[in-house]
């Protein structure tokens, strides 16, 4: 049985949503979650929701009183033995658990996960993976997505193998249609700054590489994998989360403006809730930092109780697919 390790501290919610999430995720699927965090604040989580926990438990707790606040330095981290993502780490580290899912200080995440937990060989620099909506069936994702601002070429050719790699063992994406795009602002190889054109470059020998695409090409289908910078992709996330709680908000006051609106919007009940979903964050739980050696998840730190739920099923689906195994041997590949 999976054993997944959540840090409970430090989201914007508190702990209430976080337990919430795990305990759904325990119950829907064949798995064991550890809740790291103050036992005063899980417990009666627990026990307002009805569920045993213990070490013969799919939920057990993992206790410990200090963890790090959002307004702290990533680095306090590495000092903070007794914090919850550090000990949440330690216990995929020591083969404990065999995932992280973390809500919590995202800097704090990514430090600890890649000091501690390791780097793949042949990674420079590990990428967070964000799934992004499409017009089709199955979500884009770019990467990196915020971890690392400043990049040479060589970073983002990594971050397009394990991008690759992520859409074909993880999301199932048929590996001989996975498309690969480069973030540009035009889709001519001349286009781009410094770093684009030297990437492209680079990446031109890969049968999987598009080449260049815009920021419009992420949301339409035509390609599955967007590697930019973590400054650029933090922006284009950001933005992105922006333009759907803006045009969430502009419905429903367009649909209240008047009764024979707010009729059409009750026809339309249906399409309004699958756009929700589609679009709604906690429907992908959280974003894998790929090219370190077990799987970890950094979940937005408002994360709702579905949120989690799916962050701890994404976790499931990597540690499933091996995915650590398939990037170490893709880059191991690569170098032969």
């Amino acid at each position: 049985m999976w054993k997944i390790a959540v840090d409970v501290m430090g989201a914007d919610h508190g702990a209430m949503p976080i337990v919430q999430g795990a305990i759904a995720a325990a119950k829907a699927r064949e798995c064991k979650v550890l809740l790291v965090g103050d036992e005063k604040e899980i417990v009666p989580v627990l026990a307002q929701s009805g569920v045993a926990y213990g070490e013969n438990e799919r939920v057990e707790v993992v206790h410990c009183s200090d963890y790090i606040r959002m307004e702290e330095s990533a680095t306090d981290a590495l000092k903070r033995k007794d914090s919850s993502i550090y000990i949440a780490t330690d216990l995929v580290r020591d083969g404990k658990a065999d995932a992280l899912v973390s809500p919590g200080h995202s800097g704090s995440t990514m430090s600890l996960a890649t000091l501690r937990l390791g780097r793949i060989d042949g990674v420079s620099r590990p990428a967070i993976c964000t799934l992004m909506p499409t017009i089709t069936d199955k979500p884009s994702m770019i990467l990196d997505a915020g971890a690392n601002t400043d990049c040479k070429p060589e970073y983002l050719v990594e971050f397009a193998i394990m991008g690759y790699e992520y859409a074909r063992s993880v999301m199932g994406y048929e590996k001989d249609s996975i498309r690969v795009g480069l973030l540009a602002n035009g889709e001519e190889e001349s286009k781009g700054n410094e770093l684009t054109k030297a990437t492209f470059a680079l990446l031109k020998g890969y049968p999987f590489f598009k080449g260049n695409v815009e920021g419009n090409d992420i949301f339409n289908g035509s390609v599955d994998v967007i590697v930019c910078d973590g400054f650029s992709g933090n922006l284009v996330l950001k933005a992105s989360e922006g333009v759907s709680s803006s045009i969430s908000q502009i419905l429903k006051q367009e649909i209240k403006s008047s009764p024979l609106r707010m009729l059409g919007g009750l026809l339309l009940k249906g399409a309004f809730a699958n756009l929700k979903k589609k679009v709604d964050y906690a429907e992908y739980g959280g974003a894998p930092l790929l090219g370190v050696k077990q799987v970890a998840i950094i979940s937005h730190g408002k994360s709702n109780a579905r949120a989690i739920e799916n962050a701890v099923y994404q976790a499931l689906r990597a540690c499933e697919a091996k995915v650590c195994e398939r990037i170490a041997q893709a880059f191991a590949s690569t170098k032969g």
